[in-house]
């Protein structure tokens, strides 16, 4: 019987390289076992790539480019709308101080951690995003646990990203509402539930749509975006006026001044909870990289649509965070705003009714924008971990619509634990705020785990995008921050504690780490050993396949995996 040739994992870079140059057809095994070839001219240079050095078989559309895939990194941040949701946790902190400073700090640390997720995302461009590098990164007994665990902490944290903007659309919709029956309605947070669900049936029906839509939809984003922002800026600032009873701050104010209404002492210790803000804000860096085989080219466009995005969200995040700061007011105005929306009352107040109405209503599209494409990441990543026995039931999970050409079932599967999170909120508001934090944590967590992979087995090849000479500075102080605010993040916000204002977080990390080691022990270790090889890859210069290779191949693809030959 013939050898079995080597995993593409075994294979160096440049065996890698004539690997690819050498492809004449790839033959692609679709859920029933059935095969069929196609010809490598009919590939993209991207999809020979998917095929030869990943072997994960095509089955999107690329049909991003620069502009889509910039403008659907900066979406996931949504800086407009995500300030105005979580303006809040910097004010109780410390007020304008902590809103302003906390950017400023916070924002350097998640710039790291984006750039250190660019130089992976280019070196291995798959929709498995960071989750998949821990197969390249980590010794080859090791990948199974840490690939397990990175995965489900990364699909923790985009599940609650998205419930958290679902949850932070339906506010901002109903405080609009509230603004424009001048305060006289106030909404419930079982009113805010039911809005929260239909925004995300919503988001899924978007979501159902083909690449080809999507990538129209979100292109134009980033304009409105950055218009919105510069509008809402400039008003503020001509607005807020002594003749208009609202005086603006003075510089004095906005970068000094420290407001302490969590409880917690010393001040500055309570200061560092702003960082919640930015952290939310700045995060899932890897939404573009879980689109990236439906990017063309996506070795370089992906990481420059990622690193650029978040030094766009850095800069104009903290420059509107100073501008809110001038325009505010008095904060124990804002923070008692009956519907408990900060910047929405900031609005209201200098601008108007109309004024109000029109920016919140922005707010509220601006995040349904960032619903939209992080459902998008949400449903590659599912289908991702399916395909490769991640998830259970994996192989629903990964059926491709043919009308649409999307995997509609991680789709709805998403959109229904998304709504199931976010009715915690029925039985307590304080503890659907912890789905913010889980988000941070987990997602950094994720992504800092192959980095430290990285640093510490130097298997790392570089892809045409990399840091080079800074690369290792820049990883080390990802890992530093993301343990460092960590701690922050578990602790609760207010004090003293009660079981009203507890930070429920650390309930729900801990949640998911247990389903998950349970699901190893009963189930994982039996068959998962990392990223799955899906497309066989037949090469010129080695001839036919002989039968017995053919066997080899149908005896482990019946054990859930297949040898690359």
């Amino acid at each position: 019987m013939a050898e079995p040739q080597p995993t593409t994992a075994d294979l160096s870079p440049e065996q890698l390289r004539q690997r690819r140059e050498s492809l004449t057809t790839v033959e692609l095994r679709d859920s029933k076992g059935r095969t069929r070839s196609v010809a490598v001219e009919d590939l993209t240079e991207a999809d020979k790539a998917l095929a030869a050095e990943f072997g994960y078989k095509p089955v999107f559309k690329r049909e991003f480019g620069y502009l889509a895939a910039f403008s659907f990194a900066v979406s996931i941040s949504g800086t407009f709308s995500t300030i105005s949701t979580t303006f809040v946790y910097p004010l109780e902190a410390g007020g304008s101080a902590s809103a302003v400073w906390c950017w400023l700090i916070s924002g350097a640390g998640c710039m790291c951690i984006a750039l250190s997720v660019s130089e992976l995302v280019s070196a291995y461009p798959t929709c498995g995003g960071l989750y998949y590098t821990v197969s390249r990164l980590a010794p080859r007994e090791w990948v199974p646990s840490i690939s397990w665990v990175t995965g489900w902490l990364n699909l923790l944290g985009q599940v609650a990203g998205v419930a958290s903007s679902e949850w932070g659309a339906a506010a901002l919709l109903l405080a609009t509402i509230s603004i424009g029956t001048d305060f006289q309605y106030e909404p419930t947070t079982g009113q805010t539930v039911g809005v929260m669900a239909g925004l995300t049936v919503l988001t899924g029906l978007v979501n159902s749509l083909s690449t080809y839509w999507m990538e129209k939809m979100t292109k134009n984003y980033v304009i409105f975006h950055v218009l919105v922002i510069i509008t809402c800026s400039v008003a503020l600032l001509a607005m807020a006026q002594p003749s208009n009873g609202t005086p603006k701050h003075t510089a004095k104010y906005v970068f000094t001044d420290i407001h302490n209404v969590s409880g917690w002492t010393p001040n500055g210790w309570s200061f560092l909870f702003g960082f919640l803000s930015v952290s939310w804000t700045m995060t899932d860096y890897d939404a573009t990289a879980h689109i990236t085989e439906e990017i063309r080219e996506p070795e370089i466009k992906a990481p420059w649509a990622i690193s650029l995005a978040m030094l766009f969200t850095y800069v104009v995040g903290w420059l509107f965070t100073i501008v809110l700061c001038f325009c505010m007011g008095d904060v124990d105005h804002i923070l008692g705003s009956k519907i408990a929306q900060p910047v929405a009352q900031i609005f209201f107040d200098v601008l108007g009714k109309s004024g109000g109405i029109v920016f919140s209503l922005c707010a509220f599209v601006i995040i349904k924008f960032v619903t939209f494409t992080a459902m998008q990441a949400l449903g590659r990543t599912v289908f991702a971990f399916s395909r490769d026995r991640l998830v259970p039931f994996s192989n629903v999970w990964t059926k491709i619509l043919p009308l649409t050409g999307t995997p509609i079932l991680a789709v709805w599967i998403s959109v229904c634990f998304c709504i199931a999170i976010n009715l915690i909120g029925l039985g307590s508001y304080t503890a659907i705020l912890g789905v913010f934090n889980v988000c941070a944590i987990a997602l950094d967590w994720s992504y800092c785990i192959p980095i430290f992979c990285k640093l510490v087995f130097g298997t790392f090849t570089p892809g045409p995008w990399h840091l080079g000479k800074f690369s290792w500075a820049i990883n080390v102080w990802a890992c530093i921050w993301t343990f460092f605010v960590s701690i922050i993040f578990i602790m609760p916000t207010i004090m003293p504690v009660t079981p009203a204002n507890m930070n429920y977080a650390i309930v729900y990390l801990a949640g998911i780490l247990a389903f998950s080691t349970i699901y190893w022990y009963v189930r994982g270790r039996k068959f998962y050993t990392g990223p799955l090889i899906e497309a066989e890859v037949d090469m010129a210069a080695e001839g036919e396949r002989s039968s017995e290779e053919v066997m080899h191949d149908k005896k482990m693809a019946g054990e859930g995996r297949q040898q690359d030959v």
